[in-house]
């Protein structure tokens, strides 16, 4: 079946589904859900439904595989100042340029196709799937997009390419295991669902942690000198999903008919930090063939 894009600007502002309303078009198509998750949705998961236990081990380590579904705990959605007062990030002066030209004057990247990148997934509204090996982990999200983690022993390159995920190195630290990321491309991405700014000085540090069998932890800390005062803490928990959840294939360039009517920004945001609906525009018609639509953001 093909994947549904409905990305107009209205719903452009789905910030539970991580931006991309587009995904959230086709599983309703497919299994009747809603955005909120209701019961048996892939999307959704109760903590008195968890398996009980210690987490499984693998090689010496806790095995952190698994497909992880956000914890209904952790508000607001999307937004990397989630525990700061009044959700305000602490920014230079070029910061809040950047802020306020990502409201006013960008598309949302991830509504045209573009990897959010980090640190933007670990805020996402979305589940995800971790799968870990000998020395690589490999995380799997809902756009079917990947990241690659290696933990073999290897250092940074001195001069990485930049990229959306930054160039990864894993690393055990007894049994938290940390993601150490930088050289990461600037503008193209947002740092949350909110229009927050990184630049190419960004440099993340996750560490994860999986206390039983039924829960993931990550704490992240991510420091931007060129567009904040001080590093930014951000943390959040996921649950175990039920056997045989993962994720599937999405197409999100397939039959986007609404990415040359979106306006920029992420429109507005509620007094509890987090992107809304808004009222749904009417779905415009489909491209003409000899004009498609326009798929990615222009340089």
């Amino acid at each position: 079946m093909k994947a549904i894009l409905r990305l107009s600007a209205a719903l452009s502002l789905v910030a539970c589904l991580s931006g991309t309303a587009g995904l959230w078009a086709q599983q309703k198509k497919e299994k009747a859900l809603d955005v909120t998750g209701r019961e048996n949705s892939p999307f959704s998961r109760n903590e008195a439904d968890l398996p009980k236990g210690p987490a499984p081990r693998l090689n010496g380590h806790p095995d952190l595989s698994g497909y992880w579904i956000p914890s209904k705990k952790d508000k607001p959605t999307g937004n990397l100042g989630k525990d700061y007062p009044g959700y305000k990030l602490p920014f230079t002066p070029a910061g809040e340029a950047a802020l306020k030209y990502n409201l006013e004057h960008t598309v949302d990247p991830e509504a045209v196709c573009i990897v959010g990148g980090l640190p933007r997934h670990n805020a996402s509204g979305l589940p995800f799937q971790l799968l870990q090996g000998a020395d690589h982990a490999v995380f799997l999200y809902w756009y079917t997009t990947y990241r690659l983690v290696p933990f073999d022993g290897r250092k940074h390159a001195e001069d990485p390419d930049p990229s959306f995920f930054g160039e990864e190195i894993g690393s055990w630290e007894g049994d938290t295991f940390v993601v150490d990321s930088s050289a990461f491309k600037e503008q193209r991405t947002w740092a949350d669902e909110n229009g927050n700014p990184h630049s190419d000085q960004q440099h993340v540090v996750e560490r994860w942690t999986r206390p039983d069998i039924g829960h993931i932890h990550v704490d992240m800390t991510v420091t931007d000198p060129k567009f904040y005062t001080e590093p930014v803490h951000y943390q959040r928990t996921w649950l175990l999903g039920k056997p045989g959840d993962e994720v599937k294939e999405y197409s999100c360039a397939e039959d986007n008919v609404d990415a040359p009517h979106l306006g920029p920004g992420p429109g507005p945001i509620g007094p509890d930090g987090q992107r809304g609906y808004g009222k749904l525009a009417p779905l415009p018609p489909p491209p003409d063939k000899n004009h498609p639509a326009v798929t990615s953001i222009p340089d």
